[in-house]
């Protein structure tokens, strides 16, 4: 008799692992499948819905079926459609939902009309339908998140303004000086940016949103207001069912929750002590427990491709244990000069790091690496991803740096 393998959750760990091994994917969204990461650009009109569906899973999905409950006695997961599905082996790719800040004019989980999270594809297509040329959008939030909305938003004709709370853009994975850059492309744009701004409610008439409130009194007009303040582990389910539960659904090297039985990846999985949250751990984190559960349930297990594996066997034919994903953030954003922009690890140097920094004004390029010891810890690059392959790869590998002058590190493609 073959293991039961149930996967809750559709997005990109469920989706990956649901291609890799025969199981019972539970996917809340009625949409099978899709690249979240290109979002962006279908609110932007680029691609049609279609375009950006993950390739199909090894058996046929149940889309459109919410997980409620888990009982781990019987282990069964209850939908609210009131059917249960029997398991051996669970895996929660549940993900995350967006964060919605604490404003006036929000009350739960009911968005006045107008008011958009970012994070699905009914968000995306509901956003497309209310965006009109010449429309007034306000996006609160300059992270990775609010600055693809606020892009996507301007090339479908919008008149956006971008609210930022902190003193820059994607403070959290970039420099000063870089920043500095990325905000003078988004304006390029005819994107409106304004930093260190606090918004402090919505104003709303006959529940529509007619503007955003500034903590300090200022009042920008707005038709349309998207949230993309951040993400936060979906991790109720695993909470109600008494699993270990930090930020995310604690779990080990093995991807394994507090119940041996039970496994968690993705968005809602931490890690040592780690939340993600970015499509490139997801897919580390089901290709490996691709092979731990092939190994354990006899299951056999698709390869995955060889662009982005973690979950490969070693010599010895064992699974590699999960130790963590060192991500590396890529953008582009399009526009009368599109811009490339990769960051990895520490952009800021502390005391006693050597950096090497290139800029090209005339090109808009600036390349940065962040050098301690004989490691490198962190880089930056806009403009010029020539080098970002040799600089990744040194990055991931933690290795000893060769005896080169650092400059080499900016100027050299490593085959890229």
């Amino acid at each position: 008799m073959s293991t039961r393998i149930v996967v809750v959750g559709g997005g990109t760990a469920g989706a990956r692992l649901a291609r890799r091994l025969p199981v019972t994917l539970l996917g809340e969204e009625p949409h099978a499948p899709y690249n979240r990461v290109l979002l962006a650009d279908v609110l932007a009109g680029r691609y049609a819905p279609e375009v950006i569906a993950l390739p199909g899973t090894r058996e046929p999905a149940r889309l459109g079926t919410r997980a409620v409950r888990i009982d781990r006695a019987a282990r069964t997961v209850e939908c609210a459609d009131g059917s249960r599905v029997g398991y051996d082996r669970l895996v929660l790719a549940t993900g995350s939902n967006p964060v919605l800040p604490p404003l006036r004019g929000l009350r739960g989980a009911a968005l006045p009309a107008g008011v958009h999270p970012f994070r699905t594809i009914d968000d995306c297509l509901a956003l497309r339908a209310a965006v009109r040329p010449g429309v007034r959008a306000v996006v609160v939030g300059g992270g990775l998140l609010g600055v693809s909305a606020a892009r996507a938003l301007a090339e479908a004709g919008a008149d956006v303004v971008l609210a930022q709370q902190g003193e820059r853009l994607m403070e959290r994975q970039l420099d000063v000086h870089a920043s500095a850059l990325l905000r003078e492309h988004v304006e390029s744009l005819g994107v409106e940016v304004h930093t260190e701004c606090r918004v402090g409610g919505l104003r709303q008439r006959d529940g529509a949103v007619t503007a955003v409130e500034l903590a300090d009194g200022f009042v920008l007009d707005a038709r349309v207001v998207v949230l993309a303040c951040g993400v936060r582990p979906r991790v109720a389910l695993a909470r109600e069912a008494g699993l270990d539960v930090a930020t995310g659904i604690v779990v080990d090297d093995e991807l394994r929750t507090s119940d041996p039985l039970i496994h968690a990846v993705g968005d809602c999985a931490e890690h040592a002590g780690r939340v993600y949250g970015l499509a490139g751990p997801a897919l580390e984190q089901a290709d490996a427990l691709a092979e731990v559960l092939a190994r354990e349930t006899g299951a056999g297990a698709s390869d995955a491709p060889a662009s982005d594996t973690a979950g490969t066997t070693d010599t010895a034919g064992t699974p590699p244990a999960y130790t963590g994903t060192r991500a590396l953030t890529r953008l582009t954003l399009t526009g009368p000069r599109p811009l490339d922009l990769a960051a990895f690890g520490e952009v800021t140097a502390r005391p006693g790091d050597d950096t090497v920094q290139l800029t090209d004004p005339t090109r808009g390029a600036y390349r940065k690496v962040v050098v301690r010891g004989d490691r490198l810890v962190g880089g930056v690059l806009l403009g010029d991803l020539a080098a970002v392959g040799a600089l990744a790869r040194a990055w991931e590998g933690d290795e000893a740096l060769p005896e080169a002058p650092l400059l080499h590190l900016l100027t050299h493609d490593g085959g890229s």
